[in-house]
């Protein structure tokens, strides 16, 4: 197996918009991957903070890697991987340009499956603990059965990582509390204003992201006011948390009378320009706006920020919240690493045991093949006096010794 991709940590957010990757579009990803020829199986994790191609090499025909139809030598497996990762790399450059080949870290083997097992447990996160990756995970995996790209291998670590997300939260304390990256959102807010109770929050998208931001400033005190491009979902989402829904053309109205706003749409463009809030400033009147922006590709225009009384932050800036939530998890972040580790080596020895498999049916048809024959020859010859009764004997003895010399070194 192998994996490619990028995360918070290893670019910014100018870099990880441009490979974002719509819910629409995985399948045609998925195709791409698994009509090159190095890739028999393959996954895409795309989040706003992760785009990861997850992948199982093509191999070769029994027979054709080593002679007599020996499994794949470490060496021959590690070349076949190595030619998945390039093949993926291709795909991923294809689609976001070559900025983001320096920015792409990459495993191999088993390395690649503790790096899918700790993202599933939210360890390489950037909000350690936070569960929304355990369900963008399942979303990944449907869509790739879906488009029929997930088979024995693949298929077998992704619901593997599954369990492991689950045993994670289940056995430790990991995802205590508001983990999350729309609850650093609303800390951040809470740091801005101490108190929220009296204050008008902007919420725009109605996505997941979105959901779980509006629970979080309602509960805060906050007056909440939703606008999406579906009057339809706003109004349900409003409805949902105790907000007020606006249509879509009353975005503008809307900034201007918020103290805050907080947006994550999945739109490819900016949805808040620095035009839009030249013009709410003028009607706001000189009270500072305040604006978190979570989505990627992004949803605010960066120029924004280089207004007078306007502060944008966006999530790489939600980074420092982030570093005082993950000291407070170390513990519990300790004991999910471990059980990481205690399921990739089961995981392992499984992959070891699939890949000896026909090796050792080989092995064992050989072995009483040749025995049989061997029984057959001195029946014909120096034992063709025996009997009926003393023949089925023999055989049975040879068959007895033949499975208790095999069954140590091929169990």
């Amino acid at each position: 197996m192998i994996f490619v991709g990028l995360s918070h940590k290893t670019a910014p957010i100018e870099v990880r918009e441009r490979l974002a990757i719509g819910r629409s579009q995985l399948p045609e990803v998925l195709a791409r991957l698994t009509a090159h020829p190095a890739i028999a199986e393959a996954l895409v994790l795309s989040t706003c903070n992760r785009v990861e191609v997850y992948a199982s090499p093509r191999r070769p025909a029994p027979g054709l890697v080593r002679p007599g139809g020996a499994p794949p030598s470490a060496d021959d497996e590690r070349a076949l991987q190595n030619e998945a990762l390039r093949a993926a790399v291709s795909v991923l450059i294809g689609i976001g340009g070559d900025a983001v080949r320096g920015h792409l870290a990459g495993r191999v083997g088993a390395d690649a499956v503790v790096h899918l097992f700790r993202v599933a447990a939210s360890l390489d996160s950037m909000v350690v603990g936070e569960p929304q990756i355990l369900g963008q995970m399942k979303e990944a995996i449907e869509i790739a059965r879906g488009a029929k790209t997930l088979g024995a291998r693949l298929g077998r670590a992704a619901h593997r990582a599954i369990k492991v997300g689950k045993r994670v939260r289940t056995e430790t304390a990991i995802g205590a509390g508001q983990v999350s990256v729309s609850s650093v959102a609303i800390d951040l807010a809470r740091q801005i204003f101490t108190e929220l109770t009296g204050h008008t929050a902007l919420l725009i998208g109605a996505g997941e992201m979105a959901e779980a931001a509006s629970k979080l400033l309602v509960r805060a005190g906050a007056r909440l006011v939703v606008v999406n491009r579906s009057p339809e979902r706003a109004a349900a989402l409003a409805r949902e948390v105790g907000g007020e829904p606006r249509p879509w053309a009353e975005l503008e109205r809307a900034v201007v009378e918020a103290d805050i706003v907080v947006s994550s749409t999945s739109s490819p463009s900016y949805v808040v320009t620095p035009d839009l809030v030249r013009r709410a400033r003028k009607a706001r009147r000189g009270r500072s706006l305040f604006l978190i922006d979570i989505a990627v590709p992004r949803d605010i225009d960066p120029a924004v920020n280089k207004l007078d009384n306007v502060y944008l932050y966006d999530v790489d800036d939600l980074s420092q919240i982030v570093a005082q939530s993950v000291e407070g998890r170390a513990v519990e972040a300790a004991r999910a690493e471990a059980i990481v580790v205690d399921e990739a080596q089961a995981f392992e020895a499984w992959t070891l045991e699939r890949a000896l498999t026909p090796t050792i049916v080989g092995l064992r048809a050989r072995t009483r093949s040749i025995l049989s024959a061997e029984v057959e020859r001195s029946l014909s010859g120096k034992l063709r006096h025996l009997g009926p009764a003393e023949r089925q004997a023999l055989a049975l003895m040879v068959e007895a010794a033949t499975n208790k010399l095999l069954h140590v070194p091929t169990t």
